[in-house]
Parts: structure tokens; sequence; C-alpha cells
């Protein structure tokens, strides 16, 4: 074989190893530094390592993690892993949204105080978003109610166990209410009843939260020993409550959508008003519905019980529900374990969002930042 050959022989083996090696590591590179394939407006990508895949942390347009349903990382697992089995975990809804959330903030107030002007991120906003016009009137609330927490015992408690029982028929004949009383805080909502239906919702109730629309109307239903808790969603309602406070007679009852509570059998010192930062945060931050320039708009305001878990989020330190989930596959179904109104009802909402703000309940469910003893997210 003469010189030329033996030489080309060699080194034809030699450049071809040589290809496949260069090939390769171009390949590497472009695998970890070509952006991936994903709308936009859907996701944001943050490359936490850029020369390994893995590394890759999507998240949704909203802020949320893409995959829910991530292990605590090892301080956590450590911190709640070496508490006795049952018992309450401080701090864990908390960490755990922020685990898939990392814009969460856990401090924010449950209820106005009278400091509540300090609060910059609600001050510039009008009803529901904020408290802005209001102001006087706030004040002279309460200046009369004159407390602001949950009560001695409960805001003595180092960790909280909070239940939100939400309205849906999806309660009835699930026999959860002696589970439901065993929470420390249990969070009802508008005029949904205890009374004959214990078996089901249980007989506790620390706060009911409710705006002048949704409040019981008569006296006697109101549970002993519960705090009356006020959402507003317009200027007016602000108006209202100071009637209810100062148990006066009811004026100016044009702008509200149907008839109002006359009285609540409740003394100033047992109402709160909820920091409306949740109704904002829940809105804007957690569900993504239509800003509005800040105003109460078409499909822009969040149901209350999303509303509560907002605000339990933020005040307590483990998270449960129970009769929460609108099956609009089901339109025949009952919409309340306490009446026979049908689930397509809800169709007709011109303010709430249903679709997407399920879509955000599931993301808390998947994620076990709450419970769902019902299983209806």
């Amino acid at each position: 074989m003469k010189a030329t050959h033996k030489l080309l022989f060699i080194l034809c083996p030699v450049l071809v190893l040589g290809f496949i090696y260069y090939s390769s590591w171009k390949l590497h590179i472009y695998i970890w530094v070509q952006k991936p394939q994903i709308d936009a407006e859907e996701t944001t990508v943050v490359l936490t390592n850029a020369a390994d895949v893995k590394g890759m942390t999507v998240y949704d347009k909203q802020g949320f993690l893409m995959q829910l349903d991530t292990p605590l990382s090892p301080d956590l697992m450590y911190k709640y892993g070496n508490l006795s089995e049952g018992a309450c975990k401080p701090g864990y809804a908390a960490a755990k949204m922020t685990s898939i959330y990392p814009k969460f903030m856990k401090l924010a107030p449950m209820f106005l105080d009278p400091n509540f002007k300090r609060l910059g991120k609600v001050s510039g906003y009008m009803p529901p978003f904020g408290f802005k016009t209001q102001e006087k009137l706030i004040s002279s609330i309460l200046s009369e109610t004159k407390y602001y927490g949950l009560g001695e015992h409960l805001d003595s408690l180092s960790c909280k166990r909070c239940i939100i029982v939400g309205n849906g028929g999806i309660l009835s004949n699930k026999s959860l209410g002696s589970r439901i009383d065993q929470y420390d805080v249990v969070i009802r909502l508008n005029e949904a009843p205890v009374k004959g239906y214990s078996k089901d919702v249980g007989s506790k109730t620390t706060m009911r939260i409710t705006y002048p629309e949704g409040a019981i109307q008569k006296p006697e239903n109101y549970e002993d020993n519960s705090l009356f808790v006020f959402s507003a969603f317009k200027p007016l309602d602000f108006k209202w409550l100071k009637q209810m406070v100062y148990k006066e007679k009811v004026r100016g009852m044009e702008g509200f959508w149907k008839s109002v509570a006359q009285y609540v059998p409740r003394a100033p010192a047992d109402m709160r008003i909820l920091n409306p930062y949740f109704i904002q945060e829940a809105a804007f931050q957690f569900i993504g519905l239509p800003f509005n320039n800040g105003l109460m708009g078409k499909g822009n305001i969040p149901t209350l019980g999303t509303v509560a878990i907002t605000m339990a989020l933020h005040n307590c330190d483990e998270v449960a529900v129970a009769g929460f989930g609108y099956d609009m596959n089901m339109p025949y179904a009952p919409l309340h374990y306490y009446e026979t109104v049908r689930m397509s009802t809800i169709k007709e909402s011109w303010t709430h969002n249903i679709p997407k703000e399920k879509e955000f309940l599931r993301k808390l469910v998947k994620a076990n930042v709450i419970t769902d003893l019902t299983n209806g997210i």
C-alpha cells in the first residue's frame, strides 16, 4: 500500500470521529440556549442552569409554576417531616404557596384597623379593590367597632387551621359536619345556613364574610359568638355597614341589586372589615381577570369564596375548603346545599369568571396548598 493511501486510511476515521464529536457538542449547546417553543402569552421561562435542560423552571402567565406537584424543598421537608402525625404545621400554606408562586408575600392583615390608610396596595383603588373615597366612613366605623383581630384566644395561637365552607350543593349528604368543626377557624359565606344542616356543614362558625345583598336578613338565623365580617364591593356598601354598626335605620336603598338586611344582631365589637387587598390580589394576580382601570367591570370580580381562600393563605397556617366546585356539565344539579336553585343559573353571572377561577383553585389543590374535603375543585 502506498504511503499516501495509508495516511488517508488513518485520517478518515479520525475526521469522522472528530465530526461526530463536534456535532454532538453543537447539538448540546443548541438544546440549552434555544428558547423553548412555548406561547409567550401562556408562559414565562426562567433557565436556572443553562447547561442542563432539567434546570429549566417554567411559569404560567400569572406567575405560577407549571409543574405543580413538586416536592417540598429539603429544608421544608426537614421542618415539617419532624412534626408528629396530625400536628398543625406552622406556616405550611404560605410555604407551599411561595414554592409555586414566588411573588407571594405573606404579610397582609386580615381586617382593616385604624392604620388602614398605610396600606398602599389598596389606598389608591375604589371599592371593591380598595377603599379610595371611603376613608372617612371607614374611620368612623372602626372607631365604634374598636377590635380588629379574631379574638384573644385565636390571635394567640401559634398555629391556626382554617377551613372555608363554601355553599355548594356538593356538601349535601357528605356528613362532614364533625370534621369541619375540628378546625380552629371556620369561615362561612353570606347567608348559607347552619341550622338544619349541621350534619353536613358543621355547627361552628368563627366568622361569616358577607356584603349587604348577601347578608342574613332574619336576625334569628345568625349564629352566636361569630364575627360579622364585611366585604365591600361598591362605595354604597360602606354606608350600609355604618348604619348596621351604629344601629341606624337603613336609608338610601337605591343602588343595591336586591334587598338588604335592615339589622345585624351583632355588637360593634363583633364586626370587622375585610382587607380589600384580598379581592384585588385574587382578581388580578392569582386569576388574571380584566383590570378595567381598577374598577368593577364585567367578569373581573372573584367569588367571595376565592376571596376568603386568598385571605386564609395570608393568615392561616393550614387551609382547607369544603363545598367548592361548580360543575357546569350538570346544569340541573343544585347550586347550593340549602336551596333548589340550579347550577345553570351561574352561567348568568355578570361579575364572575367561573372557568378561570376554577383553574386557579385547581392549582392550589394540585400543589397541596389547600385541602379540598369534598373533592369538587
